[in-house]
C-alpha cells in the first residue's frame, strides 16, 4: 500500500505566524513607555527636551496603531515582507526619538535590540540579517547626529567618548549576538517541533493501519465457523442432489463460493492485529513482523536468537505496540539501506530485560554525528555519495529520530555505536533494552474479541 508523503511545515513560512495585533499591542505599552519617559524627564528631572519632534515621532506611532486596528481585522496575520517593514517602522520610530533626545547619551537607546530580537524569533534569516543590518546603521548615526541633552540650567548632559563608543559597541555587539543566538535557539525548536509532529503523523499512520488490519482480522475470526458450516452444509447437499443437476450445481457454486471466501479472509487478514487473540506475539514474532517488509530488498537479513531459543515457550509474550513496530521497521530500514549484503538482528531476553540487537557490514555512523544521533537534523536533500547509496534518503535524520523517539516512549533505552573490530559485522550497531514490565503482556484470560473504536 503506498503511504502519503508527510508534508513538512515550510521554515521560511514562520513568519506568517506573527498576529497583526500582537505587534499593535506590543506598539502601544511602547508608546506608553515614551510619553511616560518624556514627562518623567522634563517635570521630574528637569531636562530641556524637543518637545515637538518628539511628540511628531510618538504620533506616527499611534497613527500607525490606528491605522491598523480601522483597516485590518483583529487576526491579521503578516507575511514576511509585511512583517519586516512593520519591524523597520518601529526601529526607524525608535531611533528618531533617540536622535530627538540624546542620542547613544539616552540609557533607553538599548531598546534598539527589541525590534530585532522579535525579527530574529519569526523571520528567516535573511529578513533578520536585513533588519539587524538597519539597526546597526540607525544606531550608528543615531551616535553621530543626534540633539544634545540640556537641563533646565542649559547644563549639557554628555558622556566620555570613550563611553559613548563603549555603549555604541555594545549595542552593536549585543544586536550581532542577539539575532544569532536568538535565531539559533528558534530554528532548533521549530526543528524539534516538527520532527515532533512527523513522529505523531507516522504513529497514527501506523495505528490506522493496525486497525484497519485489526478490522479484518476480527471479521475472518468470527466468520470463520459461519463459512465452515455453509461448507459442510453445501458439500452434503451436493452428494444429496447428484441426479438434480440443476440444484447441484447450486450447491456446488454455494460450496466454492464459501471457500473463496474464506481464502480471501485469510489473505487480507495476514496482518491482523486487532483480534484479541493476536494483539500478544513472542518477542521473537514481534522483531520478525517489524523486519518483514525489508527482507526481500536484496540484503541478507539474518536472525540470531538468545541460545537458539526462537520457538522456547517461555520466551517473553509481548503487546503487538505500535510504536513498537514502527519504531524497530525504521532502524532495520536504515541498516539494510546502509549495509553492503547483510544485516544481523541479534534477539534475547533474559530474567529482567528483553533486548535486541541491530547491526550492519556498512561503514558505519560518522564520527561527526554519532553523538547527534536521534536529533531531527531536519537538512534539505543533498544528492550526495551518502544519498546515491541510499536511494530515497532525504537526509533530514527524521527516520532515526521518529524510531528513537517511539522506542524510547515505549520504555527502551537505546545505544548507538560503532561495531568494535571483534564483533562479526563492522558497521553501525543499535542496541534497545527493555524492561520486561514495559512490553510483556499481562498473563490474563484474553476474553472475547472488543469492537475497534474508530476515531
Amino acid at each position: 500500500m503506498s503511504q502519503p508523503s508527510i508534508g513538512y511545515i515550510d521554515q521560511n513560512a514562520r513568519s506568517n505566524w506573527m498576529r497583526l495585533r500582537t505587534l499593535v499591542l506590543v506598539r502601544w505599552f511602547a508608546i506608553a513607555g515614551q510619553v511616560l519617559a518624556l514627562v518623567i524627564g522634563q517635570q521630574l528631572y528637569g531636562l530641556k527636551l524637543a518637545l515637538g519632534p518628539c511628540a511628531i515621532a510618538i504620533g506616527l506611532s499611534v497613527l500607525t496603531n490606528l491605522l491598523a486596528v480601522v483597516i485590518f481585522p483583529d487576526n491579521r496575520r503578516l507575511s514576511e515582507a509585511e512583517t519586516v517593514l512593520t519591524l523597520l517602522f518601529d526601529t526607524l520610530q525608535l531611533s528618531l526619538l533617540l536622535a530627538f533626545t540624546g542620542g547613544l547619551n539616552n540609557p533607553f537607546a538599548l531598546l534598539i535590540l527589541a525590534p530585532v530580537t522579535i525579527a530574529a524569533t519569526v523571520l528567516p534569516s535573511r529578513s533578520t540579517l536585513l533588519l539587524a543590518s538597519c539597526a546597526v546603521g540607525m544606531v550608528t548615526i543615531v551616535g553621530l547626529v543626534h540633539i544634545p541633552l540640556r537641563t533646565e540650567n542649559n547644563n549639557l548632559l554628555e558622556m566620555p567618548v570613550v563611553f559613548v563608543f563603549g555603549f555604541w559597541v555594545a549595542i552593536v555587539t549585543g544586536i550581532i549576538f542577539i539575532s544569532i543566538y536568538t535565531r539559533r535557539v528558534t530554528a532548533e525548536m521549530t526543528s524539534m517541533s516538527e520532527a515532533l509532529l512527523a513522529t505523531q503523523m507516522a504513529l497514527a499512520r501506523e495505528q490506522k493501519l493496525t486497525d484497519l488490519g485489526g478490522v479484518v482480522a476480527a471479521t475472518a475470526h468470527e466468520l470463520g465457523t459461519p463459512l465452515a458450516t455453509i461448507k459442510l452444509v453445501s458439500a452434503e447437499l451436493m452428494e444429496e442432489l447428484q441426479d438434480a443437476k440443476d440444484l447441484h450445481s447450486d450447491a456446488q457454486l454455494i460450496h466454492e463460493q464459501a471457500e473463496r471466501c474464506g481464502d480471501i479472509l485469510r489473505s487480507m487478514g495476514r496482518a491482523g492485529k486487532d483480534d484479541l487473540h493476536l494483539r500478544i506475539t513472542p518477542w521473537s514474532a514481534l522483531v520478525r513482523e517489524a523486519a518483514e517488509p525489508h527482507l526481500d530488498r536484496g540484503k541478507n537479513v539474518k536472525f540470531v536468537f538468545s541460545q537458539n531459543l526462537e520457538f522456547d515457550m517461555d520466551q517473553p509474550k509481548t503487546l503487538r505496540k505500535p510504536e513498537v513496530i514502527h519504531g524497530l521497521r525504521n532502524l532495520i530500514q536504515n541498516a539494510v539501506d546502509f549495509a553492503q549484503s547483510e544485516v544481523r538482528i541479534d534477539v534475547g531476553w533474559s530474567e529482567a530485560e528483553i533486548f535486541v540487537t541491530i547491526s550492519d557490514d556498512g561503514s558505519g555512523f560518522a564520527p561527526q554525528v554519532i553523538n547527534r544521533i536521534g536529533d531531527p537534523f531536519m537538512r534539505r536533500k543533498k544528492h550526495d555519495a551518502q544519498s546515491s547509496a541510499r536511494p530515497g534518503y532525504d537526509g533530514m535524520g527524521l527516520g532515526l529520530f521518529i524510531a528513537k523517539t517511539l522506542l524510547e516512549r515505549s520504555g527502551s533505552e537505546l545505544e548507538f555505536l560503532n561495531a568494535s573490530t571483534d564483533h562479526s559485522l563492522r558497521g553501525a550497531v543499535v542496541r534497545g533494552v527493555w524492561p520486561r514490565g514495559k512490553l510483556e503482556a499481562a498473563k490474563l484470560p484474553i476474553g472475547q474479541n472488543r469492537p475497534i473504536g474508530v476515531s
